[in-house]
């Protein structure tokens, strides 16, 4: 994987060979692209015809929805279901470098917007008048924020102007809730505040604070994370101290911490990654998954909702919300550790959350045959419910029982198959054995799996994502000469070092 200290060449042939890989499979995934479109007449005739069903219901109130972030997967899984739930839906994105994103050309957008990205010269004046003008000429009842981590705040901020100067309610969190939630310091002092479980998290202004925590640590070992979004340092789980004091030193010297730029010091906990999605409406959970997460999720199995692990976190997610402010709505995703220690009672696993994510996880994709189901849920935000009922649905928290296995086949391609195979011409240890295990996975995922983009009945986002826009981001980073070291192809994230 290169970084920011490999050569401008050697990202120069990353972007080259990602564009020529790109035009080697076109006609490939064109055929793809046309057999779908000839095979869709019998699929979305049976969702049109479902869809003109629940339109004619006497029960059946359309709305219209704006759902922001439709490029990445997450915000065209949501646009995609209240489409199919019968509602006419709004799309809308940022279009970085006027490369236009995938999700615009949905067939379940019945408009499309291009939002200016809030900047630091400008903040989010542009980006605000721009929703608000949308959701004016649209006549919107409800704007269902995916927003990226770039963007959290300026969408909590975009919140309480909505619902101060129109009547569109919003899914989003409010500014004070976000800020709080987004900062993984301020995170973790909330949840200790609420008297739940939280690993021990140090604020670092300096690395002579970081020596002298690290000095005391007792056989504890912790990890630096930037309190702000940085590219550079986000796959950095260096453990600290290392081996040596030097190397110590030599390593939290190459950090730049001031406090300007500050870090937080946090606890390593030795055990399994899980991440979690909700909607919160009122207060209350709305919707709910868990499954086993990474550092760069990239393959979505959800947890049985009866499992432990599960009704454990989902627990946790209702205690949180239950002590958190009153009325809150938006999305809540957690990360968790799970610690294994031994007591009278035996082996007791301890959950730890360590991040908060007060947004739309793309582990939404686990809904998408739980769609009408979850839009309900959604919509509980513009009514008062009548004994705990939305249009006949009783409440309770939805949870996809047996969703189908996601994952990205761009994705799979190039880290399962060509990465490996790269790696055996140049005789590297062990290639050879990784190429065939990760040519099983990829096979396995073709056959068994689902891709996160890709729907016969709307076929052309993904076509648009492999040919279109990630060949045109490529091709942006070598006219700027911008270096990066990985993408998400899921939320169109590119990390920059």
């Amino acid at each position: 994987m290169l970084d920011g200290h490999s050569s401008w060449t050697a990202h120069l042939l990353q972007n080259a060979s990602l564009i020529l890989l790109s035009l080697a499979l076109l006609p490939l995934d064109t055929f793809i692209l046309c057999a779908s479109y000839a095979l869709q007449s019998l699929l979305h005739e049976n969702i049109s015809r479902r869809r003109r069903r629940i339109r004619r219901s006497r029960t059946f109130y359309p709305k219209t929805i704006l759902v922001t972030g439709v490029g990445m997967s997450k915000g065209l899984t949501l646009a995609r279901a209240f489409y199919q739930a019968g509602h006419r839906v709004i799309g809308a994105d940022f279009e970085p470098y006027g490369i236009p994103v995938n999700g615009r050309f949905s067939v379940v957008l019945s408009k499309f917007y291009t939002l200016s990205r809030p900047d630091s010269k400008e903040g989010a004046t542009h980006y605000i008048q721009d929703l608000l003008s949308t959701i004016r000429r649209e006549k919107v009842d409800l704007w269902v924020s995916c927003s990226g981590v770039a963007s959290a705040v300026e969408d909590g901020q975009a919140k309480e102007v909505i619902e101060r100067r129109t009547p569109c309610r919003s899914i989003q969190f409010d500014v004070k809730t976000t800020e709080t939630l987004h900062e993984k310091h301020s995170f973790i002092q909330y949840t200790k505040r609420l008297a739940l479980p939280a690993p021990e998290t140090h604020d670092v202004t300096s690395r002579t604070a970081v020596h002298r925590i690290l000095n005391h640590s007792e056989d504890k070992h912790y990890i630096l994370k930037s309190v702000g979004v940085d590219d550079a340092s986000r796959g950095d789980l260096t453990l600290l101290p290392r081996s040596s004091l030097s190397e110590t030193y030599q390593h939290v010297a190459n950090i730049k911490i001031s406090e300007e730029k500050p870090w937080v010091l946090q606890e390593f906990i030795q055990g399994e990654e899980y991440c979690t999605h909700a909607l919160v409406v009122d207060g209350e959970v709305k919707v709910f998954v868990a499954c086993p997460s990474s550092e760069l999720l990239m393959h979505y199995e959800a947890l049985h909702p009866r499992s432990p692990l599960s009704k454990a976190m989902l627990k946790f997610t209702k205690e949180f919300v239950a002590r958190s402010r009153a009325g809150m709505t938006g999305h809540l995703s957690f990360d968790f550790l799970v610690d294994e220690t031994t007591s009278e009672k035996g082996l007791e696993k301890i959950l730890y959350p360590i991040e908060c994510n007060p947004r739309a996880h793309t582990a939404v994709v686990l809904f998408e045959k739980y769609s009408a189901e979850m839009t309900q849920s959604y919509l509980a935000a513009l009514a008062h419910e009548m004994n705990g009922a939305v249009n006949g649905v009783k409440e309770h928290v939805v949870v996809p029982t047996y969703p189908a296995k996601y994952y990205w086949v761009g994705h799979d391609l190039v880290s399962l198959v060509l990465h490996p195979f790269l790696r055996v011409l140049i005789a590297s240890p062990g290639s050879l054995r990784e190429l065939f295990e990760g040519l099983y996975l990829f096979i396995q995922h073709l056959l068994f799996w689902k891709d996160g983009t890709y729907e016969i009945w709307d076929p052309l986002p993904w076509w648009w994502l492999y040919h279109v826009y990630w060949p045109g981001q490529f091709l942006a980073c070598i006219l700027q000469r911008r270096k990066w070291s990985r993408v998400n192809v899921s939320t169109t994230k590119m990390f920059n070092c």
